[in-house]
Parts: structure tokens; sequence; C-alpha cells
């Protein structure tokens, strides 16, 4: 499907998320007030509008952080409903935590909240069940037909043209099939007799250079035109066109290029990390007294690790082993259970209380300063050392392409139990598919995990 297809969906999908949700807040508030509860229940005028309003708003926000409309008028129906119930559940919850902000009172039952979440999720559902019938529909009886002329070889052409029809809810009509010698000459009269909203070149990409002068003639005319190109490497990264100046540069990003939710990360990264230092503070003390009075050495540890793209960036972590514990590894090595990443799970050199720091990763909280600071964030791949990046294989070298955090999905797929080639595809994992929804993921599930301490040696 054509990027300004897809964009009309999802403003589409957006639109009747709103307005389902808007019905379902009023389906709720009638059959609520019309209940014979001992508690009388109703909403001030200001009250309802504000509350119907921020649902609204509310659910076609978590529709779209969630990338819900990327894929409604082709997914399959579990993943619809799945992803339909939680966005009821978070928005129902998000309802919850608003009224306390108004303060209303009194709040808002728990029959109507029940209601509300039952009216949502059942018109989403049924509206998302039925999308790719009502797009089609939709298309059918109001859009216009999309006009396309294609340019190439009569077999690839009409393959094309099958693909093109067949792969979209749009009204797609092929108006004609040219080659690339008679396109020169026919093409014109195409644009000039007939309705051509783009024309798609599926033509071999040597032959391109002798065809500038059709492409001229259909910018000067204004007509879209797209290349079906065959001469670019197979790779798995995102393709955009970017321009610099005059400079059109075709880019191949490995890893997110999404600068509005990175900018969200970041936000969040430093909300988070700073509400989290000042809460910490006092237990910050406490730590810094024990390690102190258990073991001679500084309190924290500093070590030089990689960042995003390699960068170096100084780590900060509560010492967890005796103060000569670098000089000592250089003994230990041919111990190592890894052979890239030094490891040992009874590590001599780990001091009693370090050990207890190590088991619930309290010696990592110092890091929410790095993540203050920008040189790491929340979630994503651990920061390596130098060291271990230079015998990194060439695949290993992506896990460098994100920013390093404090957990990431090997944090709950076994922490220091799994090997190293697996905790590489993890991350590599984790950028190939990240998103904002991954990441509280991700930390929702090492919360149990650390509090359990399980797999931490």
């Amino acid at each position: 499907m054509f990027a300004h297809h897809r964009k009309r969906i999802r403003l589409l999908f957006a639109i009747a998320d709103a307005l389902l949700t808007a019905l379902a807040f009023q389906l709720a508030y009638f059959a609520r007030t019309r209940l014979t509860l001992e508690r009388v229940f109703f909403l001030a005028r200001h009250n309802y509008v504000l509350l119907i309003a921020f649902c609204a708003v509310v659910w076609v926000a978590l529709g779209s952080t969630q990338r819900v409309y990327d894929y409604l008028d082709s997914a399959k129906p579990r993943r619809v409903l799945t992803n339909t119930l939680r966005q009821c559940l978070l928005g129902t919850a998000l309802v919850i935590l608003f009224q306390y902000l108004l303060r209303l009172d009194p709040p808002l039952s728990r029959s109507f909240l029940f209601l509300l979440f039952s009216f949502a999720f059942v018109l989403l559902a049924a509206f998302r069940w039925r999308s790719p019938r009502l797009i089609g529909a939709f298309q059918r009886g109001f859009g216009s037909p999309y006009h396309i002329v294609i340019v190439g070889a009569r077999e690839k052409a009409a393959s094309l043209a099958r693909n093109l029809c067949e792969g979209s809810p749009f009204k797609i009509e092929v108006t004609d099939t040219l080659d690339e010698e008679e396109c020169r000459e026919e093409l014109p009269k195409l644009l000039a007799k007939q309705i051509v909203d783009e024309v798609i070149f599926d033509v071999d990409s040597r032959k391109l250079p002798a065809l500038e002068d059709v492409f001229l003639q259909c910018d000067e005319e204004g007509v879209r035109t797209r290349v079906a190109i065959d001469f670019f490497p197979h790779v798995n990264s995102e393709i955009t066109l970017d321009r610099v100046g005059d400079a059109p540069l075709l880019t191949f990003s490995a890893a997110p290029l999404d600068d509005v939710r990175l900018l969200l990360k970041r936000f969040f990264d430093m909300a988070l990390s700073a509400m989290a230092l000042l809460a910490l503070a006092p237990a910050f003390g406490l730590i810094a007294l024990l390690i102190k009075a258990t073991s001679p050495g500084p309190v924290i540890f500093r070590q030089a690790r990689c960042g995003l793209n390699g960068r170096r960036f100084v780590m900060y972590k509560f010492r967890s082993m005796v103060a000569d514990a670098d000089r000592m590894k250089r003994d230990l090595e041919h111990l190592s259970e890894r052979e890239v990443a030094f490891k040992l799970s009874r590590d001599p050199r780990v001091t009693g209380v370090g050990r207890w720091l190590r088991k619930f990763s309290i010696d990592e909280f110092p890091q929410l300063y790095n993540v203050l600071r920008g040189d790491m964030s929340i979630v994503g791949p651990r920061p390596p050392l130098p060291s271990e990046v230079e015998r990194y294989e060439r695949w290993q070298r992506r896990r460098l392409r994100m920013r390093p955090g404090l957990t990431c999905l090997w944090a709950v797929c076994g922490r220091d139990r799994i090997d190293f080639n697996t905790w590489m595809r993890l991350d590599i994992s984790y950028i190939e598919n990240w998103s904002l929804k991954l990441d509280w993921s991700i930390i929702l599930k090492s919360i149990p995990h650390v509090l359990a301490g399980k797999g931490a040696h």
C-alpha cells in the first residue's frame, strides 16, 4: 500500500477511535444513570465534557503510541483483540488517574468505569474486526479510483499491476502499461488526454538515466513518479530519502530513526532518572556507609564504557569488588565463562556486601546519573568495555547503534545465565523492534526479576 494511502487509513482509524470512544462514554453514562443502585451517579456538565474529551484524546494517543493503526487493515483477529483490550485497560486506568487529578467529588463509580471499559472494547473491537472490508467499501463507494501508468517490460508491468490492485483496499486502476521505448512518445499523450495520478517505472536500473527526459516531463506537469528499484542491497534497514541542500541522499537506517519517539524516550529517561535519584538519595547514603565499613577503597567505581555508536563515557557503579579488582582480573581471565565479556559466576574479587548489591542490581543505581546526563537510557543494550568491542564480530557491533541502558531483553530472559551470542542477538532484536511500548514492557518485566534477584551473579 502506498504511504499516502496508509496515512489516510491511520487518520481514519484515529477519527473512528475518537468517535467510538466518545460514544462508549455516553452509552456508559446513560446506562449507569439508569441503574437503580445504592449510590446515585451523575456528572456536572463541565466535568462530563472534560472527561469525554479526555477519553477521546487518550484512546487515540494510546492507539498511536502502540502503533495499532499501522496494521489494522491487515492484522489477524487475535492481534486486533489483544491490542484493543490493552488499549481499553490502559485508557480506563488513565481515566481513573485523571479523575483524582481533577479531584472529582464524588469520584467516578466503579460500575461506570466497568461500563466504559466494556462499551469501548466492544465498539472498537467490532469496528476493527470489520475494518478491512469497511475501508474497501468506503473507497469503492465514495473514493475516486487512483489512476496509474506503469512503464516497464510487459510481463513485469502486468505482475506489478496485479500486486497493486490486490494489495490495497483502495480502488486502483492501471490506465496503461508502456515499455521503455514507447513511453517517450505515448506517455505525454496519456498525460494530456487521460487522468493519471502517478507513473511507476519498473525498468532495469541501467536504463533509468536514458529516461531522464520522461521524468522531467512528469515533474513539469506535477505528476507523482515512483521507481520500482532492483539495485538496492538486500538489507534489513529502513530506507528513506533525505535532502541536504540540493543533494538528495538515500538513507539506509539499521537503528530507529523516529526523532519524535526517540525524543519522548529521552524525556522519559530524564524524568524517571531524576525522580529516582531524589527518591533513592537516603538509600545511597546507607549503601555508601556499608561499602566503606566493610572494605577499603572508594565507594563509587568508575569505568570507561562504549555508548551510542562507540562513544566512550565514564560509567558509575557502587563498588562491589575489592579495590585492586582490575589488577586481579589479569590472573583470572583464563577462567572466564564467556569468550568476549569476562564473567565468573563465583568471582573471588566480589566483597560480601558487593555480592548482595550485585544480586539485586543495586550496584547499578549510580548509573541513573549516566541516564540523566544522556550517556545511557533506562532501556537499552548494556554498555560494553572498549576491550570487549575490539573483539566483537561484525554483526555484534550493531548493538552499539542505540544508547546503552540499565535493562534490556537479556534482563528478562535469564540475565547472566544466557550465553554471549544469545545476549547479543537479544540486544539486536530489541533495536530492530524498538518502540515505546516495548520499553515499558521491559521495565515492567524487569522489576520482579530484579527484586527476586533472578539470574544475577
